[in-house]
């Protein structure tokens, strides 16, 4: 072996055992900085040295930003659902049928219940080779790429001693901390929340780029082990085994061997959980022998060896201090109730947000007043209720205010929406400096070196007042500003550079035209071709554009008929931004399936389901992800889902294989 692939293999290994101190034992020995210098050594040895690649390397778990369909995967063993109970009287009768029914001594498992999304996971000679989603518990999406990433799961086992082929199942989590940095970077953006961590960690798992799931810092816990040869008959002890091979198994599993036990267990966790860095909503109780399991057996959607005792929303009463309003990039005032503060579900709330004028006037909320404040289902705090027998020398009664906080001006509600909008668009610094962040996102023109407090900084300093102020910032000016400096400031210089070769479509998103989003400005970029013919574009005919409805196209015509917007736009034009589509793409443009929805199902020989969905946008069609009555026809290839040629034969809709396709664009 030569020295450098005895050094790779060696970082490897070193960069693995540091994983699992990390995320499975959370006893890191080196710090993030050393961890960080050895995964960058390991990346430029294997770039130097491709004959070395290894598809389980510490490298691969960055994702890549290569879009792929998922594959339906039919489960081995059915993933169902457990009983439901919220009272300690439904346990001690879950306790007394098992007693019953095995009329033998037995033990029972106490685990907590987390909250995320299921996942299966196999393994084979110890290497990770399948990840599937629950789905409808028989068949469920192939998300191995996207679990990859999840430095939690091992790619490959430790020690020697593991069944040749076994099943694992947990749930994939979107730590606390993690959930609320994702949100806060999602409200700069202005785009919608996420609601739970929960619906986060769903939401994300199932994204097409296994590089932003990467991104997203996902964790998982594993608490089923299914297979012919597991190493004991008991549940408890069998997670044991999994900790030892490096899989992350809860600590907080306990085995019960009276009823009192479990009860005892039920009240500590619903107490503790508020400490965890995850979310649960709940304990599951099971037998821990697996013979005693597969005696007691199944109903036809649960196992009758197991159930979940749910804890009831956690909520908390705390005084409401004050209440501010807060800006977004759209103009969008959104009223936040200052709390004191109070423990919630593993986190301090200070703040809960009262969404709008109708909320606070349906409250009765007055300054001084008690407050119910509850993470239903662990969601982001709100509050629910008011102690009105607590009010005692209360303050005023909050009313929603007329006039926007930072600028003044005459606050605005659109018809249909429940918001207040501050209409002054171009010189209210909050939503400039929104617009500014939207702009140069990752998404949009991804510029390196303007996070929001840089940004901050040069709106303060009057070296930014707009997005097109970005490309005219001369390195002295920022290089002697605070926290900035020489290198910082030829950095940003060199990426907006870099962004005049952003393609048009992302120039168009990153305008931050209001209810324009990144999939609605590459429809209409498709459409128009170049901002010209955007510019003179009437309502009519954006709505001749798929999915482009009155709200967007209002808001489209509107933002060209600011003269402040259009002298913008010229300025990007002379610094050199793409202002329409490229020859090449328009080249491939033609109207063969224009008007036509059509659906993907399978794998296929001549193309992969990627460039499908590329030629038939290419061809003026619309890919869809599911059939409906409004479906053309679909795409199928081998292996095509049953549920859905059940219900394109159920629905009519013509199936037709990749030969016509082509034959239809050809």
């Amino acid at each position: 072996m030569s020295n450098i692939q005895s050094r790779i293999q060696y970082l490897r290994e070193t960069i693995e055992e540091h994983n699992y101190n990390y995320y499975v034992l959370s006893q890191p020995i080196i710090s993030d900085y050393d961890f960080d210098m050895l995964l960058k050594e390991l990346q430029e040895l294997e770039e130097q040295h491709p004959e070395f690649f290894d598809p389980f390397s510490p490298t691969q778990r960055v994702g890549n930003d290569i879009n792929k369909q998922f594959n339906q995967v039919k489960h081995i063993y059915p993933m169902l659902s457990l009983g439901n109970t919220y009272n300690e009287g439904e346990v001690s009768d879950f306790y007394q049928r098992i007693a019953k029914n095995l009329n033998e001594p037995f033990e029972l498992v106490c685990e907590l219940k987390y909250d995320g999304t299921s996942v299966s996971l196999i393994y084979e000679n110890g290497i990770l080779v399948r990840a599937v989603t629950r789905g409808d518990g028989v068949q469920g999406d192939d998300i191995t790429e996207n679990v990859k990433t999840i430095r939690s799961i091992p790619l490959r086992l430790k020690g020697n001693d593991f069944p040749e082929k076994f099943e694992l199942r947990g749930e994939i989590l979107m730590p606390w901390n993690v959930f609320e940095q994702l949100n806060n970077e999602r409200e700069k953006q202005g785009e919608p929340l996420f609601a739970n961590p929960r619906n986060a960690a769903s939401g994300t798992i199932k994204l097409q780029n296994s590089a932003e799931v990467a991104r997203r810092k996902l964790d998982a816990y594993l608490y089923y082990f299914l297979g012919e040869n597991l190493p004991f008959d008991g549940h408890f002890e069998n997670l044991q085994q999994l900790k030892k091979w490096g899989f992350k198994i809860s600590d907080a599993t306990e085995k019960c061997h009276t009823i009192e036990q479990v009860f005892e267990y039920l009240k500590k966790w619903d107490k503790e959980r508020k400490n965890l860095p995850v979310a649960t909503d709940g304990v599951v109780i099971k037998v821990n022998s697996i013979k005693q399991q597969n005696r007691l057996g199944f109903t036809a959607k649960s196992p009758r060896w197991a159930i979940a005792y749910k804890f009831q929303a956690e909520k908390a009463c705390t005084r409401l201090n004050s209440v501010s309003y807060q800006v977004g990039r759209t103009g969008a005032i959104t009223p936040v109730a200052n709390l004191e503060p109070v423990q919630l579900s593993g986190t301090i709330v200070k703040r809960a947000s009262l969404h709008n004028a109708d909320i606070i006037e349906s409250l009765d909320l007055h300054i001084g007043d008690m407050v119910f404040v509850e993470k239903g289902g662990e969601i982001i705090p709100k509050i629910t209720a008011v102690d009105k027998d607590a009010r005692v020398l209360i303050g005023d009664k909050v009313n929603f205010i007329k006039k926007c906080p930072e600028c003044g001006a005459e606050l605005v509600r659109f018809e249909g929406e429940a918001a207040h909008y501050c209409p002054n668009e171009t010189h209210c610094s909050p939503q400039q400096k929104g617009k500014i962040e939207h702009f140069v996102s990752r998404k949009a023109m991804n510029i390196e070196g303007l996070g929001t407090e840089t940004i901050s900084l040069l709106y303060e300093n009057n070296l930014l007042k707009n997005i097109a102020d970005i490309y005219d910032l001369k390195v002295p000016d920022l290089a002697r500003l605070e926290r900035l400096g020489v290198k910082s400031a030829l950095n940003i210089k060199h990426s907006c550079e870099d962004s005049r070769n952003i393609p048009f479509e992302r120039v168009l998103f990153a305008l931050g035209i209001r209810f324009v989003g990144e999939t609605t400005a590459k429809k209409i970029a498709y459409s128009l071709h170049n901002i010209d013919k955007i510019i003179e574009a009437k309502e009519d005919d954006l709505l001749a554009i798929d999915e482009v409805g009155s709200r967007i196209a209002q808001s489209v015509v509107s933002y060209f008929q600011q003269e402040e917007n259009l002298k913008i736009i010229e300025k990007l034009r002379t610094y050199g931004l793409q202002m329409s589509l490229s020859e090449e793409k328009l080249a491939d443009r033609t109207d063969k399936l224009q008007g036509i929805s059509i659906v993907i199902s399978g794998t296929f020989s001549q193309h992969s389901r990627e460039e499908y969905k590329d030629l038939i946008e290419k061809n003026g069609g619309k890919n869809v992800g599911s059939i409906s009555s409004k479906t053309n026809f679909v795409l199928a290839g081998e292996n095509m889902g049953p549920s859905k040629l059940e219900k394109a034969q159920k629905l009519g809709i013509r199936i037709i294989s990749e030969e016509d396709f082509l034959g239809m664009i050809s």
